[in-house]
């Protein structure tokens, strides 16, 4: 995904980090969902349910780009108009230029289902697809902001980043966090995994 939006360098650990926040959103919209799917006694997640989870717990409203993208939020993101001020018709939409995080949706897929399995549930393909998109765009939006820090750090105090001033650390993966996330309970989670998976890795 860093790839995606910069040509900086990545270390191992901002990438771990990264990896680790995008999980901690995931397994937190895979609960709310549960939560939502055990209430009709279901063990098998439906579109409907990332909708309950997600109207219960404003923190889960991560990767929206992809609501534009998929049918499981259309008729609720609202109405898109072009240049001239016309509606654009959702068959328009659909055949509209992707940014590469959308592009890219199905990378996440077998990640996804793993996930699922722990959290003692399935889903839906549909839900599947969704979940892998909004993975996608969130780590999308990470990797954009990540690189956002290294370059405002970098002109602002050039010396302190010495020969890695091109490089997204660990640290500027944990600043993106607290940009996207804010500082909820989401986000609080989100960093201690974070810092832990950073951690983890330079032991290693």
């Amino acid at each position: 995904m860093f790839r995606d939006v910069t040509p900086m360098h990545v270390s191992r650990s901002a990438a771990w980090a990264a990896a680790s926040v995008t999980r901690t959103v995931l397994t937190e919209i895979i609960d709310g969902a549960s939560r939502a799917a055990a209430e009709k006694a279901r063990r098998k997640l439906v579109p409907g349910d990332l909708l309950s989870a997600l109207d219960r717990n404003v923190e889960l409203e991560v990767g929206t780009k992809w609501y534009d993208h998929s049918p499981t939020f259309r008729g609720l993101t609202g109405v898109l108009y072009d240049a001239e001020g016309a509606v654009v018709p959702s068959r328009r939409r659909r055949g509209s230029r992707r940014s590469s995080a959308v592009a890219g949706a199905h990378r996440f897929e077998a990640g996804v289902r793993k996930l699922l399995r722990s959290r003692g549930v399935t889903a839906v393909p549909v839900m599947v697809r969704d979940l892998d998109g909004i993975a996608s765009v969130f780590l999308t939006d990470l990797a954009r902001d990540a690189a956002g820090v290294v370059r405002e750090d970098s002109l602002r105090t050039p010396s302190t980043r010495g020969l890695s001033g091109r490089t997204i650390g660990r640290d500027d993966v944990l600043a993106a966090t607290r940009m996207r996330l804010s500082g909820g309970s989401l986000g609080q989670r989100a960093l201690a995994g974070a810092r832990a998976a950073g951690q983890d890795t330079s032991a290693g």
